[in-house]
């Protein structure tokens, strides 16, 4: 599957997203998950700023 992703964004489009990874903490149980995403590098602080 990630080679799929990585291949659809070279194709000239993919400079204009950026992986980005969260570590967000679960209230049941305590533990950290990481959620990951690929937004646009306009929506990169937004993304971050949201709970």
């Amino acid at each position: 599957m990630a080679k799929k992703t990585v291949a659809s964004l070279q194709k000239g489009e993919g400079k204009a997203f950026t992986k980005v990874i969260k570590m967000v903490k679960s209230e049941k149980s305590g533990s950290y998950a990481f959620k990951e995403e690929m937004v646009p590098n306009e929506k990169v602080k937004d993304f971050f700023e949201k709970n």
